[in-house]
Protein backbone atom coordinates (compact mmCIF):
# COMPACT_ATOMS: atom_id res chain seq x y z
CA UNK A 1 0.00 0.00 0.00
CA UNK A 2 2.80 2.43 0.76
CA UNK A 3 6.51 2.94 0.49
CA UNK A 4 8.48 5.37 2.65
CA UNK A 5 6.93 8.50 1.16
CA UNK A 6 3.93 7.39 -0.89
CA UNK A 7 0.60 5.66 -0.25
CA UNK A 8 -1.72 4.06 -2.80
CA UNK A 9 -5.37 3.33 -2.11
CA UNK A 10 -7.37 0.92 -4.27
CA UNK A 11 -11.06 1.61 -4.84
CA UNK A 12 -13.84 0.10 -6.92
CA UNK A 13 -17.08 1.88 -7.84
CA UNK A 14 -20.26 -0.20 -8.01
CA UNK A 15 -23.87 0.72 -8.67
CA UNK A 16 -26.84 0.96 -10.98
CA UNK A 17 -26.97 2.58 -14.40
CA UNK A 18 -26.98 6.41 -14.39
CA UNK A 19 -26.07 6.77 -10.71
CA UNK A 20 -22.94 8.71 -11.68
CA UNK A 21 -20.56 5.84 -11.01
CA UNK A 22 -18.03 6.65 -13.73
CA UNK A 23 -18.32 10.39 -13.07
CA UNK A 24 -17.59 9.74 -9.39
CA UNK A 25 -14.52 7.75 -10.39
CA UNK A 26 -13.34 10.66 -12.51
CA UNK A 27 -13.87 13.03 -9.59
CA UNK A 28 -11.75 10.87 -7.30
CA UNK A 29 -8.98 10.67 -9.88
CA UNK A 30 -9.14 14.33 -10.85
CA UNK A 31 -9.32 13.28 -14.49
CA UNK A 32 -11.68 12.13 -17.23
CA UNK A 33 -10.42 8.56 -17.58
CA UNK A 34 -13.89 7.00 -17.63
CA UNK A 35 -16.59 7.60 -20.22
CA UNK A 36 -19.56 9.26 -18.57
CA UNK A 37 -22.65 10.77 -20.18
CA UNK A 38 -26.43 10.58 -20.11
CA UNK A 39 -27.74 7.60 -22.06
CA UNK A 40 -30.93 5.51 -22.34
CA UNK A 41 -28.76 2.39 -21.90
CA UNK A 42 -25.84 1.36 -19.70
CA UNK A 43 -22.68 3.21 -20.81
CA UNK A 44 -19.96 1.11 -19.16
CA UNK A 45 -19.66 -2.42 -20.55
CA UNK A 46 -16.25 -3.48 -19.21
CA UNK A 47 -13.96 -2.73 -16.28
CA UNK A 48 -11.19 -0.17 -16.57
CA UNK A 49 -8.59 1.06 -14.10
CA UNK A 50 -7.75 4.72 -13.62
CA UNK A 51 -4.72 6.03 -11.73
CA UNK A 52 -4.29 9.49 -10.29
CA UNK A 53 -1.13 11.54 -10.26
CA UNK A 54 0.71 12.04 -6.98
CA UNK A 55 -1.54 14.08 -4.67
CA UNK A 56 0.11 16.16 -1.95
CA UNK A 57 -1.34 17.77 1.16
CA UNK A 58 -3.86 15.03 1.95
CA UNK A 59 -2.24 12.67 4.43
CA UNK A 60 0.46 12.63 7.08
CA UNK A 61 1.71 9.59 9.00
CA UNK A 62 4.19 9.63 11.86
CA UNK A 63 4.60 13.36 11.39
CA UNK A 64 5.62 13.10 7.74
CA UNK A 65 3.63 14.09 4.67
CA UNK A 66 2.96 11.29 2.21
CA UNK A 67 2.10 11.57 -1.43
CA UNK A 68 -1.20 9.87 -2.20
CA UNK A 69 -2.06 7.92 -5.32
CA UNK A 70 -5.60 6.79 -6.00
CA UNK A 71 -6.52 3.80 -8.16
CA UNK A 72 -10.17 3.45 -9.15
CA UNK A 73 -11.69 0.46 -10.92
CA UNK A 74 -14.75 1.48 -12.94
CA UNK A 75 -17.25 -1.32 -13.49
CA UNK A 76 -20.35 -2.14 -15.54
CA UNK A 77 -23.57 -1.35 -13.70
CA UNK A 78 -25.79 -3.94 -12.11
CA UNK A 79 -28.52 -4.33 -13.20
CA UNK A 80 -27.19 -3.72 -16.70
CA UNK A 81 -29.16 -3.03 -19.88
CA UNK A 82 -27.08 -5.41 -22.00
CA UNK A 83 -25.31 -7.83 -19.63
CA UNK A 84 -26.62 -10.51 -17.30
CA UNK A 85 -25.87 -10.49 -13.58
CA UNK A 86 -23.44 -13.39 -14.06
CA UNK A 87 -21.60 -11.55 -16.83
CA UNK A 88 -21.23 -8.40 -14.74
CA UNK A 89 -20.20 -10.33 -11.61
CA UNK A 90 -17.60 -12.43 -13.44
CA UNK A 91 -16.22 -9.37 -15.25
CA UNK A 92 -15.85 -7.39 -12.03
CA UNK A 93 -14.47 -10.32 -10.04
CA UNK A 94 -11.84 -11.02 -12.69
CA UNK A 95 -10.82 -7.36 -12.89
CA UNK A 96 -10.54 -7.03 -9.10
CA UNK A 97 -8.25 -10.05 -8.93
CA UNK A 98 -6.20 -8.85 -11.90
CA UNK A 99 -5.62 -5.27 -10.78
CA UNK A 100 -5.63 -5.57 -6.99
CA UNK A 101 -4.40 -9.09 -6.30
CA UNK A 102 -1.10 -7.92 -4.79
CA UNK A 103 -2.22 -5.00 -2.63
CA UNK A 104 -5.88 -5.88 -2.12
CA UNK A 105 -8.95 -3.65 -2.15
CA UNK A 106 -9.25 -0.86 0.40
CA UNK A 107 -12.84 0.20 -0.28
CA UNK A 108 -15.76 -0.67 -2.51
CA UNK A 109 -17.90 2.41 -3.13
CA UNK A 110 -21.58 1.68 -3.64
CA UNK A 111 -22.81 4.64 -5.68
CA UNK A 112 -26.40 5.76 -5.08
CA UNK A 113 -28.24 8.89 -6.19
CA UNK A 114 -29.10 11.21 -3.32
CA UNK A 115 -31.97 12.69 -5.35
CA UNK A 116 -33.77 9.36 -5.80
CA UNK A 117 -35.30 7.12 -3.10
CA UNK A 118 -33.66 3.77 -2.38
CA UNK A 119 -36.19 0.94 -2.66
CA UNK A 120 -35.89 -2.30 -0.68
CA UNK A 121 -35.45 -4.49 -3.77
CA UNK A 122 -32.69 -2.25 -5.11
CA UNK A 123 -30.88 -2.32 -1.77
CA UNK A 124 -31.21 -6.10 -1.45
CA UNK A 125 -29.85 -6.66 -4.96
CA UNK A 126 -26.91 -4.32 -4.35
CA UNK A 127 -26.02 -5.96 -1.04
CA UNK A 128 -26.23 -9.45 -2.51
CA UNK A 129 -24.04 -8.42 -5.44
CA UNK A 130 -21.36 -6.91 -3.18
CA UNK A 131 -21.45 -9.95 -0.89
CA UNK A 132 -20.84 -12.22 -3.87
CA UNK A 133 -17.86 -10.08 -4.89
CA UNK A 134 -16.25 -9.37 -1.52
CA UNK A 135 -17.38 -12.17 0.75
CA UNK A 136 -18.52 -12.17 4.39
CA UNK A 137 -16.45 -9.14 5.47
CA UNK A 138 -18.01 -6.88 2.81
CA UNK A 139 -19.39 -4.46 5.42
CA UNK A 140 -15.89 -3.60 6.62
CA UNK A 141 -14.75 -2.73 3.09
CA UNK A 142 -17.81 -0.96 1.70
CA UNK A 143 -18.83 2.71 1.83
CA UNK A 144 -21.81 4.46 0.24
CA UNK A 145 -21.23 7.37 -2.12
CA UNK A 146 -24.35 9.53 -2.52
CA UNK A 147 -24.06 11.41 -5.81
CA UNK A 148 -26.16 14.35 -7.02
CA UNK A 149 -26.10 15.79 -3.50
CA UNK A 150 -26.34 19.22 -5.15
CA UNK A 151 -29.87 18.37 -6.30
CA UNK A 152 -30.86 17.36 -2.77
CA UNK A 153 -29.41 20.64 -1.52
CA UNK A 154 -31.36 22.59 -4.16
CA UNK A 155 -34.50 20.93 -2.80
CA UNK A 156 -33.69 22.38 0.62
CA UNK A 157 -32.04 19.38 2.26
CA UNK A 158 -28.89 19.73 4.34
CA UNK A 159 -27.05 16.45 4.95
CA UNK A 160 -28.62 16.23 8.41
CA UNK A 161 -32.12 16.96 7.13
CA UNK A 162 -31.66 14.51 4.27
CA UNK A 163 -30.74 11.66 6.61
CA UNK A 164 -33.59 12.59 8.96
CA UNK A 165 -36.03 12.21 6.05
CA UNK A 166 -34.33 9.22 4.40
CA UNK A 167 -36.09 5.89 3.95
CA UNK A 168 -35.57 3.13 6.47
CA UNK A 169 -34.03 1.13 3.63
CA UNK A 170 -31.22 3.65 3.13
CA UNK A 171 -30.68 4.15 6.86
CA UNK A 172 -30.45 0.39 7.36
CA UNK A 173 -27.87 0.14 4.58
CA UNK A 174 -25.79 2.96 6.06
CA UNK A 175 -25.93 1.32 9.48
CA UNK A 176 -24.79 -2.00 8.02
CA UNK A 177 -21.63 -0.37 6.62
CA UNK A 178 -20.93 1.38 9.95
CA UNK A 179 -22.16 4.74 8.63
CA UNK A 180 -19.39 5.02 6.06
CA UNK A 181 -21.02 7.40 3.60
CA UNK A 182 -20.08 10.51 1.65
CA UNK A 183 -22.25 13.06 -0.14
CA UNK A 184 -20.81 14.05 -3.51
CA UNK A 185 -21.82 17.38 -5.03
CA UNK A 186 -21.67 16.78 -8.78
CA UNK A 187 -21.29 20.50 -9.46
CA UNK A 188 -18.34 20.94 -7.10
CA UNK A 189 -16.63 17.56 -7.43
CA UNK A 190 -14.25 18.85 -10.09
CA UNK A 191 -12.95 21.49 -7.70
CA UNK A 192 -9.69 20.45 -6.06
CA UNK A 193 -10.79 21.51 -2.57
CA UNK A 194 -13.98 19.44 -2.82
CA UNK A 195 -12.03 16.45 -4.09
CA UNK A 196 -9.56 16.77 -1.21
CA UNK A 197 -12.43 16.71 1.31
CA UNK A 198 -13.80 13.50 -0.21
CA UNK A 199 -10.37 11.85 -0.28
CA UNK A 200 -9.76 12.72 3.36
CA UNK A 201 -13.07 11.12 4.30
CA UNK A 202 -12.18 7.98 2.35
CA UNK A 203 -8.80 7.83 4.06
CA UNK A 204 -10.55 8.11 7.41
CA UNK A 205 -12.68 5.07 6.51
CA UNK A 206 -9.54 3.18 5.51
CA UNK A 207 -7.85 4.25 8.75
CA UNK A 208 -10.76 2.69 10.67
CA UNK A 209 -9.67 -0.62 9.10
CA UNK A 210 -6.09 0.06 10.27
CA UNK A 211 -5.16 0.55 6.59
CA UNK A 212 -5.85 -3.13 5.93
CA UNK A 213 -6.99 -4.22 2.49
CA UNK A 214 -9.25 -7.09 1.45
CA UNK A 215 -7.06 -9.87 -0.04
CA UNK A 216 -8.82 -10.56 -3.32
CA UNK A 217 -6.68 -13.39 -4.65
CA UNK A 218 -7.58 -15.66 -1.74
CA UNK A 219 -11.25 -14.71 -1.98
CA UNK A 220 -11.27 -15.31 -5.74
CA UNK A 221 -9.93 -18.86 -5.26
CA UNK A 222 -12.60 -19.57 -2.63
CA UNK A 223 -15.36 -18.54 -5.03
CA UNK A 224 -14.10 -20.56 -8.00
Amino acid sequence: MANSNEMTINLVVLGRTQTGKSAAGNSLLGSSDFESHCSPSSVTTCCSLGRSCRILGIIRRNGCELALRVQVLDTPSYPHSGLSKEQVRNTVRSALAHHFREEGLHLALLVLRADLPLCPDESDHAIQFIQELLGPTWKDFTAVLLTHADKAEEAGFSEEAYLHSASSTLLSLLTSVQNKYIFLDNQKSIIKEERDIVLRKLLNFIRQNNYQALPLLKHSKELN
